[in-house]
């Protein structure tokens, strides 16, 4: 059975974070772990609070799962501070795992800040180019041009292109440029080795989109857990969260989350 580890933080309502990636997994057929980051207090209308444990504890988490039970692939999402960052960092670099993906979470989809500035400046310099893949949004996209001294500014599908392959020549590695915030469409660039590929995507109209990067993500690393090239990894994985979105459980009174568990059938006999 192939293993995944998502090392991000906790959403108590059940729409991002660990608890979207695992129910990824799951839906994957794939073994879930996790090492809790932060613990946020949050539901469909926003973030409430974060509480971040003692770095010792992610430490151990970390420890005991990669000496115990080595992942095939490793999502990392939710990093808040500086130290949080390096512990997770020295981690990847103690136990190189063979697929890490890092999706460069800053900000809710509420808005909430979630990575503080000096954290952002730690993962550029030491956690970005451990991934197999990053996995911007646009407003992420932005930042991290702004960080490397790039042209900051993407606003359409030229500099969707121009962001991937400058981002993915600075960390040395590929980088997924999501095109979700475009007006004009749901379209994803991949910046790999001086290539560029397009992913197509249908815009849904909804506002029940808590998660979806969590979800993206997570999809990415068990497509990669499962042998797949990089490319055919974030095809399935648009292909799953276009379903998830399509079949909107339509809970909660704000940003609602997507419906995880589309593809799997009712359990127990019932019809």
């Amino acid at each position: 059975m192939k293993r995944v580890l998502t090392i991000a933080g906790s959403d108590c309502s059940g729409g991002a974070g660990i608890q979207a990636d695992l129910k990824t997994m799951t839906a994957y057929g794939m073994y879930g772990m996790s090492a809790i980051t932060a613990l946020t207090v949050q539901n469909t209308q926003g973030v409430f609070d974060i509480c971040e444990p003692d770095v010792k504890y992610l430490k151990g988490q970390l420890d005991v799962i990669f000496s115990d039970i080595m992942p095939d692939a490793v999502k990392v999402g939710m990093l808040s501070s500086p130290e949080v960052v390096k512990t997770v960092s020295q981690a990847l670099k103690q136990y190189k795992p063979a697929r890490v993906v890092v999706d460069p979470v800053m900000v809710s989809t509420s808005g909430y800040a979630l990575m503080k500035e000096s954290a952002a400046g730690e993962a550029m310099e030491e956690l970005y180019s451990l991934a197999t893949v990053l996995t911007p949004n646009l407003s992420e996209t932005n930042v991290l041009l702004g960080m490397a001294g790039l042209e900051a500014r993407v606003e359409n599908r030229a500099d969707m292109e121009r962001a991937a392959l400058g981002l993915s020549d600075y960390f040395k590695t590929a980088v997924l440029v999501k095109g979700g915030h475009l007006s004009d469409g749901a379209d994803d660039c991949l910046g790999e080795q001086g290539e560029v590929s397009w992913f197509t995507g249908e815009r849904i109209e909804t506002k029940n989109t808590h998660g979806t990067g969590c979800t993206l993500s997570s999809a990415i690393a068990c497509g990669l857990a499962a042998g797949w090239s990089l490319k055919k990894s974030v095809e399935c994985a648009k292909w799953y969260l276009q379903k998830a979105l399509k079949a909107d459980p339509k809970l909660g009174h704000g940003n609602g989350p997507v419906n995880h568990c589309f593809g799997i059938p009712e359990c127990f006999g019932r019809e």
